[in-house]
């Protein structure tokens, strides 16, 4: 399957050192390119792409305005977000319009391609340590519950399915998990798709949530 893929950047260059990475890979084809949101809200509603590589600061419409219609009108579209800036108003606000990942444009060229793999087959990708200080940020606002009982879903997992999922809302990457638990990242990777699909979540944020909202985890 061949992932397509929309560039948005308010610099030409990088649209062009993007599209030539892009180009050489056996699996990916870039669809269109884009030099601020607007544009992009346009293209992506024609273009149907399966992944977005949004740029955050650009003139009239940012990246993340642009990501929250982008996700809105085309559901099936998933964002990656590209920004200079390792700042986290950035992270958390991409997330919070419905971005699939976020990393820095000095993100090396390997990575940058098994993000989008990643993300175009439907996990989601950010650093453990963005996952970490999202949760640092909403835990004091994720209650407790201490007196309702655990979702009904966590009953469809298996003793090392919550074992992964429980490393994986404590923010750990899948290697991290894989060390912790002695297994092969592989059966990591595994365990975590069978979770999301179990559960009937998204990505790899949703599942963070999920631990901390059915009290696998709690907000201590």
């Amino acid at each position: 399957m061949t992932i397509r893929i929309l560039i948005v950047d308010d610099e030409a260059l990088l649209r062009m050192a993007f599209s030539t990475v892009l180009e050489a890979q056996p699996d990916m084809e870039p669809v269109g390119e884009a030099a601020d949101g607007t544009q992009a809200i346009l293209l992506a509603r024609e273009l149907r792409p399966d992944v977005v590589l949004m740029d955050v600061r650009m003139p009239g419409t940012d990246g993340i305005e642009a990501t929250r219609q982008i996700i809105r009108n085309c559901p099936q579209t998933r964002v990656l977000i590209l920004t200079t800036f390792d700042l986290d108003e950035y992270a958390f606000a991409g997330l919070n319009a419905g971005a699939s990942g976020f990393l820095l444009k000095n993100t090396r060229p390997e990575e940058l391609l098994t993000a989008i793999r990643n993300v175009a087959a439907g996990d989601a990708v950010v650093s453990p340590r963005i996952t970490r200080r999202l949760l640092e940020s909403f835990r004091p606002y994720i209650p407790d519950g201490s007196n309702a009982e655990r979702d009904a879903r966590l009953s469809r997992l298996s003793a090392r399915e919550r074992e992964v999922l429980i490393q994986v809302g404590c923010g750990l990457s899948n290697t991290e998990i894989a060390a912790t638990l002695y297994l092969a990242e592989a059966t990591v990777k595994s365990h975590l798709g069978r979770i999301l699909q179990k559960l009937e979540l998204r990505d790899r944020i949703q599942a963070v949530v999920f631990a901390y909202e059915s009290r696998l985890i709690h907000p201590a």
